[in-house]
């Protein structure tokens, strides 16, 4: 029989600029990872012993991410023994997978009480460090119809003609929220101030978020005009006859900074929080994953969610939180003209543009957003939608209890 799957916590760490020398880049990500699952048990006294399950998802599995991180996190946080450890890669919808397939494990009474969530610390692993064919051999990259996400939004952003001024004001709105969250303590509780291994602060909020200025926006120039000499240009012509010469449109403003962070949830069921004495924050109501075109490839998480709603009977208008992640501006801005959503309800905090994507813990970031915002507010339902390279996407429907 079907159980029904509870969050009972949900936390991350701010995300930090991913490069050498910046504050985070002074942790590995095992570290990072045993930091959280510390603060849980911190909280709730249980999450060492009696945790069962442990999904952790991150995209660059090489170098100090290699060797299994999620198995690697479990010996650096001292979790029991007798914890299932799996470390998957999704993408940037990774985090959300993780969730999704903890979700399935406790509806299917194989776990009681587990965690899920993902890591990404780009200062340690680029993009791109394992060398995969995918991203290093043009060819491979053109048989397979593969272009780098940034092409594939400059491709939505010229096919729909969303204009650089509309990217810009998503850029600022962004970089503007999110600093007011901050500045009103939204934040508070929901990440954990990350230290150094002598016990040294290292940083307690978001690193990326600045005081951008119109002007200076209008100035900067398209970032993936040009890139590998045209020749995925000249793909997405090849595969989209008709498509032309690519109008390049996004700036680096219009790019999610690349970061390191993560995030992690506690899952259970209810039977997992009458034992333990804890109260559920909300239940998870629903978790669609899907595919999608790897031309259009931020839209998959437009077909998870348009499923999601489908299959509950609810509407955008049932959603009283949205997290829409920020992949690129064009992004949010299609959704916004698409679904005629109320962008009030729609990345309320600030979202990726402004603080940055730390590739594998993505996903579960935007449901920490999502728990903390309805938790503020009383919100009866939120909505957490994904968007990855070659076209995957996650959308979860999430409800307070």
């Amino acid at each position: 029989m079907s159980r029904e799957v509870f969050i009972y916590d949900a936390i991350r760490s701010p995300r930090g600029k991913g490069k050498a020398g910046a504050p985070l880049s002074n942790v590995l990500p095992h570290e990072l990872v045993g930091q959280l699952i510390g603060e849980l048990d911190r909280r709730h006294g249980i999450v060492g012993d009696h945790t069962e399950r442990f999904t952790l998802s991150c995209v660059g599995q090489t170098g100090a991410q290699g060797g299994h991180i999620g198995l690697v996190s479990k010996l650096q946080a001292s979790l029991n023994d007798d914890v299932v450890v799996h470390t998957v890669n999704n993408y940037c919808v990774g985090g959300l997978t993780a969730i999704g397939n903890t979700a399935l494990a406790i509806r299917a009474g194989e776990a009681d009480l587990a965690l899920a969530g993902g890591v990404e610390m780009m200062s340690h692993v680029p993009f791109g460090a394992d060398q995969a064919s995918f991203y290093a051999d043009r060819d491979v990259a053109a048989a397979l119809s593969y272009a780098p996400p940034g092409i594939g939004a400059d491709y939505l952003a010229h096919v729909h003609d969303v204009s650089r001024e509309t990217l810009d004001e998503w850029a600022l709105r962004s970089h503007r929220l999110a600093g007011e969250a901050w500045d009103d303590g939204r934040y508070d509780g929901w990440v954990l101030p990350i230290v150094d291994r002598d016990g040294a602060d290292l940083i307690a909020r978001d690193e990326t978020i600045a005081d951008l200025q119109p002007e200076k926006l209008a100035a900067l120039g398209p970032v993936f005009a040009g890139m590998a000499g045209g020749a995925f240009d000249a793909m997405l012509e090849r595969e989209r006859p008709g498509t032309g010469q690519i109008d390049h449109r996004h700036t680096i403003a219009h790019c999610p900074p690349i970061a390191d962070g993560a995030s992690l949830v506690l899952l259970g069921s209810g039977e997992a929080g009458e034992r333990y004495g804890l109260e559920p924050l909300a239940r998870l109501a629903r978790l669609v994953e899907a595919g999608g075109d790897p031309i259009s490839q931020l839209t998959a998480g437009v077909k998870a969610m348009e499923q999601a709603l489908e299959r509950g009977d609810w509407s955008l208008a049932d959603m009283d939180v949205i997290e829409y992640m920020e992949a690129f501006a064009v992004v949010p801005a299609l959704f916004e003209r698409r679904d005629d959503v109320d962008v009030e309800r729609v990345n309320v905090n600030g979202g990726h543009l402004a603080m940055g994507h730390p590739m594998g813990a993505t996903g579960a970031i935007l449901v920490t957003a999502t728990v903390a915002e309805m938790q503020r507010t009383g919100a009866a339902r939120g909505l957490t939608v994904a968007h990855g390279g070659a076209g995957v996407g996650v959308a979860a429907v999430i409800e307070g209890v």
